[in-house]
């Protein structure tokens, strides 16, 4: 793994003494790294990550882990609200759906295995707590989205990718499906705005664990495996 540091200004100190218990997964969405590298290192920006893995492997460097990243933005997982203070963030350079989104090559995920295999070796970062921007921030975020391999990182012993096939019972109201996103760690759509809401919550769902149609839609296939993750009480 080819390690390079670009140190960002945009970071601040991590609040109290709780621990970093999140690892919170992006993709650039960028036309190049260069534009990434330098948006992230822009103090006019005000947005960071921790590291920015590039196409070819190689790990940048932006912040210190024990420093405060600006990646998270508005989100939320489980009812907390400030994700970047308990958090690692990455970037992988990747185009992102607004300019010609594609896989992760193989150099890119080898190197993510990698880097991400030593965080978790720092820091008490369960399976369940490996997620993606748009897990913690449905409603603005699709990354990594679903072109992302997170089985193949499961198999690695990085987060959380469980035997879909295993018999459950699954929610079928609406409310016993919000219910067990909720339970899950998904934020609840706001009153009033349930219908669009609750599809961006299902379609980050989908992205992370059922990747093969992330339509909002909440199919039988859907129900199966929001059941399963929430019999899991992640």
């Amino acid at each position: 793994m080819k390690r390079r540091t670009r140190l960002s200004p945009n970071f601040n100190a991590r609040p109290g003494a709780g621990a970093i218990d999140m690892l919170i997964l992006h993709y650039t969405g960028m036309k190049t790294a260069g534009e990434a590298l330098d948006r992230l290192c822009d103090p006019a920006a005000k947005v960071s990550a921790h590291y920015l893995i590039d196409e070819d492997g190689t790990v940048w460097q932006l912040v210190d882990e024990l420093k405060r990243a600006w990646h998270a933005g508005i989100s939320s997982w489980h009812g907390r609200s400030d994700i970047n203070a308990v958090s690692i963030g990455i970037e992988l350079v990747n185009p992102g759906h607004e300019f010609g989104y594609r896989s992760f090559p193989e150099a890119q995920m080898g190197a993510l295995e990698e880097l991400a295999r030593a965080i978790i070796a720092r820091h008490p970062i369960p399976a369940r707590h490996v997620l993606g921007h748009s897990d913690i921030a449905p409603q603005r975020k699709q990354d990594p989205g679903e072109l992302f391999d997170w089985a193949r990182l499961a198999g690695a012993g990085i987060g959380l990718w469980p035997d879909f096939g295993a018999p459950v019972e699954p929610p079928q109201t609406a409310d016993a499906v919000q219910a067990a996103l909720t339970a899950i760690g998904y934020a609840r759509p706001i009153a009033g705005k349930g219908d669009a809401e609750m599809a961006a919550v299902v379609t980050a769902f989908q992205r992370h664990f059922r990747p093969a149609l992330c339509d909002g839609a909440v199919d039988a296939e859907t129900r199966h495996r929001i059941a399963i993750l929430a019999r899991m009480a992640i």
